[in-house]
This record gives C-alpha cells, structure tokens and sequence, in this order.
C-alpha cells in the first residue's frame, strides 16, 4: 500500500474510532462490550501473521483510549481537596502509561531484524578501525581480558588499532598496555567524563571507524567482520549498536530464583525496542559495544558532554545531521553485570538523569532534522524513564480509601471494572503476543518497582535544574564474602507493603462488617484486590534486596571442548570441558586416577591448536574434576581468552520459552513465598548458630 492509500485508509477509519473511543455506556453494556473485544482478540491471537499482530495492536490501542476517554469524561469528579489532589495525581498517572503504552506500540510493532552484512573479498576495501577501551578507576583484572579480547578480533593487523583510554593515569596500565603491545592513552584532567575520554582520544587517532567496548565487554572473534559491512554499503551510515549481553548475574538473576530462567530486565530493549527504533532510523546508541563513523562524529564536536547520558545524545545529535543508524540484534560482545542491588540502583538513576537531562537541553520534540517517528521514539525513551512518580501513585492509591476512606474515582466499581479490565487484558496480551519471549507478563513491574522510590526526587530535579549531578562509573568485578539483606535499598519499599499490609487488613474488617460501616463491599473488593496485587510486586522486589554470596572472581560459562589431562606420572587422559573461566576449569573426569595422581597441566585441543596450561587440582569425584589455572604470561592468557571469551559463538543462546501471563504470576507469588522461606530459614540459622557459639569467660573471674 503507497502513502497516499495509507492516509486515505487512516481517514476512512478515524470516524470509526471516534466511535469507538467516545460512545458513552452503561456498566452492562460495557461489560458487554469489553467481553467481545476480548473474546475477539482471543481469536485472532490464533493467527502468526503480522497483519494480524498490527490489526490486535490498533484494537488494544483504542480500548485503551477508550478507557482514558471515559476516565476524563466521567470520573473527575471529587467531594474535597484531598480527594481532588489525589484523585487527579492518579489520573495524571494513568495518562502516563496511556502515553507510553501507545508510543511502545508505535515503537515495537515493526521491528526491523537485520542480519549480517559480509565484507567484500577485496580486504583492501576494509575500513581502518580504531578500537577505544575507556577506563578510570576499575581494576587492571577487569580490563586486561578486554584488551586480549580486542586482540583477537579476526580483523587485518594493518587495519585494527587497539587504544587502552586510561583516564585514571595509573603506572601499571601504562605496562600493561606496552607489554600487550595496544596504544595507551591519557589526558591531564577528567573533564566531561567518558565522553571527554573519547573525544581526546579521537584527537590522537585516525582510524576511519570507531569501535568502543566498556573495559568489561569482551568481543568475540567476528565483531568487526560482523559490524563493518553495512558501513561500505550505505556511505550515510553513521552508528551500528550491538546488544549488550551480560555473562555475570545481574542482581534480579542471583537474587531471585526464578529470574534465572526468564528473560533478562535488558532482553526487551535489546530487542523489540532497538529493531523498532531501528526500522524508524532512530537506534539508540548504548556506550560499548558499538561502531561509529568518524567523520559522522567530526560533523557533531565529537561525542556529547552536555548531559551524562553521552551515547544517545550522540546518537540523537548525528540522527539531527540527516546519519543513519542501526541495529544488529546478535550478541557478539559480553560484558559484567551490576553485582549489587546497590550498584544497580545507582546505575539506572544515572541513565534516568541523562535521559531527562536530554529532554530538557535538546528535546527531540523540538529542533530540526529528525522525521516524526524518531522523535516519537526519543520521545518513548526519555518518558519511560519517568516512571517512578506514576508507579508509587499506583502502589499506594488503594490506601486512599482502605485507610481514609477517600473516593478518588467518582464511579461505581461495576463500571470502573468494566472499562479497566478489558484495558488491562487487551493490552497485556498484545504485549505478551509481541515481546513475550523478551519480557514476561508482570515482571517489568518488578524492575519498575525496585527502582521507582529512587528515581522520583533525582527525575524531578533534574527536570527543574538539567545541569544537576554529575557522571557515575558503575563498579564491575566485585566480590561479596557473605549475603546480607540490603535493608536501605528497600526501605520506602517495606514502608508501603506494611502500610498496604494494614489496608488490607481494614478493607477485609470493612467488608465482613460492610452493613455496620454502610460501604459497598465491591468497592471494598477493588481496591483489597488492587492492593493485594501491588503488595505482591512489592514484595518481590524486596526479594530483590536480599543479596546473596558472590565469592568466584571469575565467571563460569559453559562451553564443551575437548582436553587432555597430563599426570605427574607422565599418563595421559582424554576428556572434555563441562566449564572454563578465566580462573579454571571443570572436566568430566575420564577415570578415577585423578583420586591417587597428581595433574600437573592440560591442554585444550582447537581447530588452531592446543592450549597447554598449568593447573593444580581443587576438587574431584566421579563425575568431575575442578581446577584452578596457575599464573601465565600475557600471551598465554589471550590464547585462553580465544578459548573462554571471545568464541565467535559464545553468547549465542536459544529463544526463551513463550510467555504465559498466569505462569507469570505464579512465578512471582512463589518468589514472595521463597522471600518468607529463605528469611525464616536465615534467622533459625542464626539462633542455631548464637546457641552453639563457645561462652566467653570474664576475665576477671
């Protein structure tokens, strides 16, 4: 269909969507109503096609409006002040997600899944690539494996310049950067951060392309034959962003069991979000793991300094130039995730304050030379990251009746059930039916809430005041001896589930004794229901806090490769690799000689060769043998890294399950009972452990 079809089409149908929106019913007639859109999007939910994925998109969509159309026609009406102030702060909420419901849409129903570009046979027509490893204050232990892993890219050595950024000044980058043989470099202040980093480097360098990982992402093998290709393509091309992989546990996946089997809290943007940005021209780009153009940075001064969210403001600013961007959606770096709660929290309130910081200083709105989907893209991005205020007025506003009995919807609960329930359902479904395999049913409430108390006063601040804080490295490669509940991340969080706790408890006294008190009980029944809901996503992100051992300096990854085990009495055994890290190995054990032997090396058996490493034995039974890797020089180590880290394959990971919404939920609800659980069992443990500790004697007795 041309644009001329399309617009026609749009006007055809406007007339029919306004009715759909604004035609005014009755509690029956709108369960009715709400009933067959359901059952009618149950059924086209049996088809694959895309057109029928858009066709479910435009149904939700109106529902939803429909919903915010009744909420602002008919509802707004209130008996106090108070129940005016939050009565309209609830509203005001409600268009918010309304808002950002119909710019996901927008956002994530073309997605644009591109796949590899090759590079022409000729290598002379290869771009020369300067790889930028910034650093400052994060340990040598973190960035050498990056370095190496740089190294190993499978790119002509006359064309590939590695540059270790070391704006921390520190002696022993400078020989660890000789001694590798990569470029080091250094500045005599810290000015603008990461990105005045960046942009004094590309003073001193000169490759046509730039390739920046953060000092903890790795890259495999094929990064840059996988990335340059569309750059020789299409001489407009500015940014090509890969997806950030993490190969650590982030705090949700060592925290909670259940985390560990879904889709990640990042899955969703680094993929729906970023091949629909990418169909509009508006890909984001993130920091690491990415190429750009020089010359398309030149154009612009360089990378961004004026907010702390340096990568999308780059982006952003050479999308205004008339640059294209892009996306490819396969993993081919990895890097380490947050290890704390903490550090997760201080992480995302940093890239909260840069994305208000660009609405206030370069609004995407405003300005030339974006078309009207990228801006809305722009848009989708720095509003989403205004959720903190909307999602603590959804958690507390059942407590305005349970506790105060405060009406802030002037409605009966037979309506407001039958104009929210098929919004919510029409809208969670086209959601699971979209990005399901990205991000399951409920569990973007959870991230929202572990963060939303935290970013209400940094959001709001920023927004009066854009030039407020200051950039924030995030720690990587922490270790922590003993779990602890992180009691001060949650706080505002165990505060409100004790006050909803208590509402609870009031509404179920109000409702048992619903003619004593004079109340309707289904106006009771909403807002328990309401509350129950918010205090069960609450308590999973309290779950959240508590914050279990990370004792191994060197991640596991799961890779089988075959090996020889060589004795101290000059035997010999054939095996394979169950895991590698960087610190050691596990093999299945061939026999039980290991039990009476001693293992002095193995090798690691490639297509290029073998790897021959010195070990010593941790553990052993049967079924395997744990090592630990001795000390080995530099040249050894990136050949182990070929090996663990930088696998053209390595991050490579089947498709998570398809999304069940009530499986979903069950999941969470399981995940606070674990929470009760895990907590019971840690005090029991610590009263057995009080009990049995020796009795110090007085030292004066």
């Amino acid at each position: 269909m041309n644009k001329i079809g399309f617009y026609l089409l749009l006007l055809v149908l406007a007339p029919v969507a306004a009715v759909i929106v604004i035609t005014p019913m009755d509690s029956q007639k709108q369960y009715i109503f709400g009933l067959i859109s359901i059952v009618m999007m149950f059924v086209l939910g049996f088809s694959k096609s895309r057109k029928i994925t858009v066709v479910m998109v435009i149904l939700s969509a109106l529902m939803s409006t429909r919903y915010i159309w009744w909420r602002s026609t008919e509802t707004l009406h209130f008996n106090s002040e108070t129940e005016a102030i939050l009565g309209i702060g609830l509203y005001l909420a409600e268009l918010y997600v309304w808002l950002i419901l119909i710019l996901g849409f927008l956002q994530t129903t073309w997605p644009l899944k591109r796949t590899i570009e090759p590079l022409p046979d000729d290598v002379s027509l290869w771009p020369t690539v300067d790889v930028y490893v910034p650093t400052y204050n994060e340990s040598l232990d973190v960035v050498r494996d990056t370095v190496l892993a740089a190294q190993c890219i499978d790119y002509p050595r006359d064309k590939l310049k590695i540059y270790l950024l070391d704006d921390g000044k520190r002696a022993e980058f400078a020989v660890f950067a000789a001694d590798a043989g990569v470029g080091y470099i250094t500045r005599d202040d810290n000015s603008h951060a990461k990105a005045g980093n960046l942009n004094h480097a590309m003073k001193i360098t000169k490759g046509e392309l730039i390739c920046v990982f953060d000092c903890d992402h790795v890259a495999t093998r094929t990064f840059l034959q996988a990335t340059v290709g569309p750059f020789l393509k299409d001489p407009k091309l500015a940014l090509l962003q890969t997806p950030h992989y993490f190969y650590s546990p982030d705090p949700f996946e060592r925290n909670l069991r259940a985390a560990r089997s879904i889709p990640n809290e990042g899955a969703l943007f680094y993929g729906p979000v970023q091949q629909g940005n990418d169909n509009w021209n508006a890909t984001f780009f993130c920091g690491s793991c990415a190429v750009i153009r020089r010359s398309a940075l030149e154009e612009i001064g360089g990378f961004a300094v004026e907010t702390v969210t340096e990568d999308a403001h780059t982006a952003l600013k050479m999308q205004r130039r008339g640059w294209g961007s892009a996306f490819l959606a396969i993993p081919l770096a990895a890097g380490l995730a947050t290890e704390r709660l903490g550090l997760h929290v201080i992480q995302r309130t940093r890239w909260a304050r840069g994305m208000t910081q660009i609405f206030r200083v370069d609004n995407p709105l405003l300005g030339r030379g974006l078309k009207w989907q990228q801006r809305l893209c722009y848009l989708n991005a720095m509003l989403h990251f205004q959720f903190g205020l909307p999602r603590v007025v959804f958690l507390t506003a059942p407590l305005a009746y349970l506790l105060f009995d405060l009406n802030i919807i002037h409605s009966s609960a037979s309506l407001i059930f039958a104009y929210v329930l098929p919004h919510l359902v029409m809208s969670l479904y086209v959601n699971s039916r979209m990005n399901g395999r990205f991000r399951y049913t409920f569990w973007g409430e959870i991230y929202e809430t572990v963060m939303c108390f935290h970013l209400v006063i940094p959001t709001l601040l920023t927004m009066l005041s854009p030039k407020h804080g200051k950039f924030n490295v995030t720690d990587k490669g922490g270790l922590l001896d003993q779990g602890f509940f992180d009691f001060h991340i949650v706080r505002p969080h165990v505060i409100v589930a004790v006050l909803l706790g208590a509402g609870i408890t009031a509404g179920v006294v109000r409702a048992v004794m619903h003619d004593y008190f004079g109340v309707d009980p289904w106006v009771i029944a909403l807002n328990v229901g309401w509350a129950i809901f918010s205090l069960i996503i609450l308590m999973a992100a309290i779950a959240v806090a508590r914050e279990t051992r990370q004792v191994r300096k060197t991640i596991r990854i799961e890779v089988q490769i075959p090996a020889i085990i060589h004795y101290a009495s000059g035997i010999s055994s054939r095996t394979r690799t169950s895991d590698l890290s960087m610190g050691g190995a596990q093999l299945d054990a061939p026999d039980n000689r290991h039990e009476t032997d001693e293992i002095e090396e193995i090798d690691l058996l490639l297509q290029s060769g073998a790897i021959t490493i010195p070990v010593s034995k941790i553990s052993g039974d049967k079924a395997s043998i744990r090592l630990r890797f001795a000390a080995m020089p530099l040249a050894r180590r990136r050949e182990l890294v070929r090996v663990v880290l930088a696998r053209a394959d390595a991050w490579l990971q089947p498709e998570y399950k398809k999304d069940n919404a009530l499986l979903s939920l069950g999941t969470i609800i399981r995940t606070v009972f674990e929470l009760f659980w895990l907590s019971w069992k840690d005090r029991r443990n610590s009263r057995k452990q009080g009990a049995n500790a020796p009795v110090k004697e007085d030292s004066a007795a």
